[in-house]
């Protein structure tokens, strides 16, 4: 093995002892597996790009096995890496076309009629330029491994043949890597996902062919299929499962990529077990979360006398009322024993500062200083309290106010007796993962309460009230945009403008050390810096609404239109606008009808005794 290309190197080997150029690795039937790979591809600090097979003398069950051992080094992980193998030409098909070379670009074969090309001396060190015999005049033949020269198959082809010398005259060994598959079929699994993904199935059974419709991903998938000439078989992945880890074995299109079933899954999410299971290749933007809710709707108007303070203040007033009536009265009290005369009732001075703050005090202030002074800001008090008060209650009236817009997680968990749901296919990939590892308790909070529920049931309780809706935002924009609007674009639903991420980005999962990773990661980098992808993205969306609406499948709902409005300047205030004094005029008559009830039976009762 030759670490860090055609240049020498400087690794470790396992007894602690340095080597610089070429590593030989032994492999012995004693070698554990846990550390073959490490044998194989030395210290991870290099860079190793070649692998060395030497097959001296060995019978097809030796290579078999020998190409095993590869196998379980991960050379089918590494596309990339040069593989040489030298021995017999009887042996060339089944090295090159072994299946542990599946994936590798680059492989050659040197089948030399002299094998005993090396010698070996002690230790575990390699000399490349001690032989055995004249090499110039050795006849070799190499052998090149095309990984889709046969109608998109492997197949092997010969390159040069000669003696050693004539190697010389070949530029180089190793081809490029084939951007031409020559109508290999890739095989895909999907799920249908629009704008992303979208497709009618041919059959009903499980795992069932599919027909791509215009979509996102099927645009990507056709071009790349110009660009580099292969074919493909799209299939449906049963019950929408992108798939979910246990014990590092994957369910779903994620399952089905790690037993090499599939080649290329569409759109999909990463993490940290993905990654290490698969390759991902970054495609477009993820599609935020966001919170679907009922537009704000128009506060009662009967409540617009106390709307103009918050509760908190509302309660200093009647605090401040009873605390100064009572300060009062204790003032009066302590002078009419220090200087004699009359005081007051505590009713009389509770009165006096109710009076003060509707602005109709009592015409006799306090007599004393001290009362007078107290007064004197009380006043002052009142005047600031309500001016806000008036100015308030005047915007209020005049124009309805509305209830707060629910767009973020804490406004969700904030609010009394609020509910909120997701749909079941979103819960079987990224999404369930970052809800229920994360370590906010707002985040721990959603989805501990939240409940499953199909779009169209959500959408109807939303519009119920009290409950709202966690959606990817191009997901449920369609369905709102063409299902849930009237012709002058009014709808009853709120998407959240502050939606969240839960997602670094969505791609195409492929299959781990496929060769075609490279070349179309060079292709989506292209399209997307071109612009071609958001542009795409957009015009599909768009497209699709329109398709939906002209077909009539508009949803018929009750939307809400704001008429609070005026288009005069001048709002006449109507009784509407006025029901909340007319109800407190009837509490107050009420309470002193039965206060009246209450002395009545207070005084007979005091007369019979």
């Amino acid at each position: 093995m030759v670490p860090g290309g055609p240049n020498y190197s400087v690794g470790t080997t396992e007894n602690g002892r340095k080597f610089r150029g070429w590593q030989e690795v032994l492999v012995a039937g004693s070698m554990g597996q846990q550390s073959l790979p490490h044998g194989v591809w030395g210290d991870t600090r290099t860079t190793c790009q070649a692998l060395f097979i030497y097959l001296d003398h060995t019978t097809n069950n030796e290579t078999d096995r020998v190409l095993r051992l590869v196998e379980h080094a991960g050379l089918w992980t590494l596309p990339e890496a040069r593989v040489v193998a030298v021995g017999g030409r009887a042996g060339v098909d089944a090295v090159l076309l072994h299946l542990s070379l599946r994936n590798t670009i680059h492989a050659i074969y040197l089948a030399l009629q002299q094998t005993t090309f090396y010698r070996h001396q002690p230790g575990p060190y390699l000399y490349p330029h001690t032989y055995q015999g004249d090499s110039a005049h050795q006849s070799v033949w190499v052998f090149d491994r095309c990984l889709y020269c046969r109608q998109g198959e492997a197949a092997v082809q010969s390159i040069v043949s000669g003696n050693t010398s004539s190697l010389l005259s070949k530029p180089t060994l190793f081809q490029e890597a084939p951007g031409n598959m020559m109508g290999r079929e890739l095989k895909i699994t999907a799920i249908s996902y629009f704008p992303y993904v979208d497709y009618t199935r041919d059959t009903d059974r499980s795992l069932t062919t599919v027909t791509p419709k215009d979509s996102l991903d099927v645009r990507l998938i056709t071009t790349f299929a110009v660009a580099f000439n292969y074919t493909f078989t799209m299939r449906e992945e049963p019950g929408r499962l992108w798939g979910m880890e246990k014990d590092g074995i994957f369910d779903g299109m994620m399952g089905r990529l790690q037993r090499e079933e599939a080649d290329l899954c569409t759109i999909a999410g990463p993490s940290p077990e993905r990654l290490k299971a698969i390759n991902f290749l970054t495609t477009y933007p993820s599609d935020f979360m966001t919170v679907v809710s009922l537009k704000p709707t128009l506060l009662p108007q009967h409540l617009a006398l106390i709307r103009p303070f918050a509760a908190v203040v509302w309660v200093g007033v009647l605090v401040g009322v009873v605390v100064w009536g009572a300060t009062l009265w204790v003032l009066q009290r302590v002078w009419v024993w220090a200087a004699g005369g009359h005081g007051i009732q505590i009713n009389t001075a509770l009165l006096y500062g109710w009076g003060a703050l509707l602005e109709r005090p009592p015409k006799h202030p306090s007599v004393s200083i001290s009362g007078q002074l107290l007064v004197g800001f009380w006043l002052v008090f009142c005047l600031i309290i309500s001016t806000g008060f008036r100015s308030s209650l005047i915007a209020h009236l005049t124009v309805q106010g509305k209830s707060k817009p629910l767009e973020t997680l804490e406004d969700l968990v904030h609010t009394d007796g609020w509910k909120w749901g997701i749909e079941p296919w979103l819960l079987t990939g990224v999404p369930i993962e970052y809800l229920a590892r994360h370590t906010d308790p707002v985040v721990q909070t959603i989805y501990k309460l939240m409940e499953t529920i199909l779009v169209d049931a959500a959408l109807q309780k939303v519009l119920n009230g009290g409950f709202s809706l966690l959606a990817l935002e191009n997901y449920i924009r369609i369905i709102l945009d063409s299902r849930y609007i009237d012709s002058k674009g009014n709808t009853p639903f709120l998407v959240s403008k502050k939606s969240f991420p839960i997602m670094a980005t969505f791609g195409w999962g492929i299959r781990k050390g496929a060769p075609f990773y490279g070349p179309f990661k060079k292709l989506i980098h292209r399209l997307d810096d071109a612009g071609i992808i958001s542009y795409w993205t957009e015009e599909l969306i768009t497209r699709r609404v329109k398709e939906l609406r002209a077909k009539n499948l508009v949803n018929k709902v009750n939307v809400l239109v704001d008429t609070t409005e005026s288009k005069s300047r001048e709002v006449v205030l109507s009784l509407d606008h006025l029901q909340s004094p007319f109800f407190l005029l009837f509490l107050g008559s009420t309470l002193a009808a039965l206060t009246l009830v209450v002395e009545i039976l207070v005084d007979s009762r005091s007369e019979t005794v």
